[in-house]
């Protein structure tokens, strides 16, 4: 699937404008998330190089800007100086929502806080991300989304228990922060609708992730327990781990009861369904590594298609370890168009995921590509802003403001 022409805005947020000040991750993936919904997104670069994402990813050519930066238009405004601050306060003033990631504090010493803008525009919502939040003690602090994870206690448990903790592959961190400034913005929508009235939500990145964390407080706060590193299992999951095949890697997920005996059959092994040691889950889970040495001598005797074929065969939850060329293969990402192919403005067709969630009746959608070069809708936003004609144009640039 291409992407949507530009123009057939279907999405359940079309109509309302978001001004985007933030760089990096959290702020620009927040922006990404509702103008996939349909929002218009205007981002708010610094003059120059723009958004330091624009240099960020892997592989030779860095291309993860085109992701993040789609639906939206950009402008340039220097946020450091008087006329770059009056003018984004103006702009703001035709937006429905302000989204920023800067260290707390900096809006305020810009003249634009949440107090001076709500009191000139009191429809505002004001989405802040930031590493602590915009209080407490720690709030000054400076925060990336790996600090998040730490504190929040993703990176402690993330890894074998042998070694020093690890990571994941991606910025979590940063996109949960991101993913919860996003409904945090929809839900204060939803109360503007009933009170005429904005306001702020602000979202931290280590309390983003400690939502996530499931029972690690309580654990603790009841029973004194401690989780800590295990690796690719969930301690008293089991069967639920990636096990190896003749060509790969395999993940079956079986530790229900009725699942595990569906498992052992189809592995002709249908007696450890019955064992003490295996029969229900408290058992599994206190013999998980026994079990999971069973599993794994019987994938290993087996091709991933084979045991593929097998789990299908018997409703079993299991399912290939997917890199980027199986996913761009696989006839259900196909089918589901999870997957579509963007015609970048600067490096041609290029495929990426699509808008998530799925709506029947007000479809998200990838509508234009990611802005090529910073300020290069600024004739277009600025113009229809301020009445500005070219000489303007070249007068505020020459002052540093755009």
């Amino acid at each position: 699937m291409s992407q949507t022409k530009e123009g057939a805005n279907t999405g359940a947020l079309a109509g309302l404008r978001v001004v985007e000040l933030g760089q990096l991750l959290a702020g620009p993936f927040c922006g990404q998330l509702l103008g996939d919904m349909g929002a218009e997104i205007i981002k708010v670069e610094p003059p120059g190089k723009g958004d330091p994402m624009r240099d960020w990813g892997q592989g030779e050519e860095k291309v993860q800007w085109e992701v993040i930066a789609r639906n939206k238009k950009s402008v340039t405004a220097n946020l450091r100086v008087a006329e770059g601050q009056e003018l984004v306060r103006k702009l703001i003033g035709t937006a429905d929502i302000l989204i920023e990631n800067f260290k707390p504090g900096t809006l305020e010493r810009w003249g634009l806080g949440p107090d001076v803008l709500l009191e000139q525009y009191p429809r505002l919502i004001i989405a802040r991300m930031s590493g602590y939040g915009q209080d407490g003690p720690y709030s000054g602090r400076a925060g990336f989304g790996g600090i998040g994870e730490a504190m929040g206690g993703w990176r402690y448990v993330v890894g074998d228990p042998d070694r020093p903790p690890a990571r994941m592959g991606v910025s979590i961190g940063d996109t949960l922060c991101a993913t919860y400034g996003c409904m945090g913005v929809l839900a204060a929508l939803h109360s503007r609708e009933k009170t005429g009235k904005g306001q702020v939500v602000d979202t931290a990145l280590y309390e983003a992730v400690l939502q996530v964390m499931e029972g690690l407080v309580p654990e603790y706060d009841h029973n004194g327990f401690i989780r800590e590193r295990s690796g690719s299992i969930l301690p008293g999951i089991a069967p639920s781990n990636v096990y190896s095949c003749k060509d790969g890697p395999f993940m079956i997920g079986a530790n229900n009861d009725a699942i595990f005996a569906r498992l052992a059959v189809a592995m002709g092994q249908p007696e450890l369904a019955e064992s003490p040691k295996y029969a229900t889950h408290l058992a599994r889970g206190e013999n998980q590594t026994e079990l999971d040495n069973l599993v794994n001598a019987w994938t290993a005797t087996k091709t991933v298609d084979e045991v593929d074929a097998l789990m299908i065969e018997h409703s079993i939850p299991a399912g290939r370890v997917y890199r980027a060329p199986d996913m761009l293969e696989d006839p259900h990402f196909k089918a589901r168009e999870a997957i579509i192919e963007v015609e970048t403005e600067t490096r041609g067709p290029l495929k990426m995921q699509n808008a998530f969630p799925k709506f029947s009746r007000t479809p998200s959608s990838v509508r234009r590509p990611a802005p090529a070069t910073p300020g290069q809708d600024n004739a277009e936003i600025y113009g229809a802003l301020n009445g500005w004609e070219e000489s303007d144009f070249l007068r505020m640039a020459a002052a540093g403001v755009l």
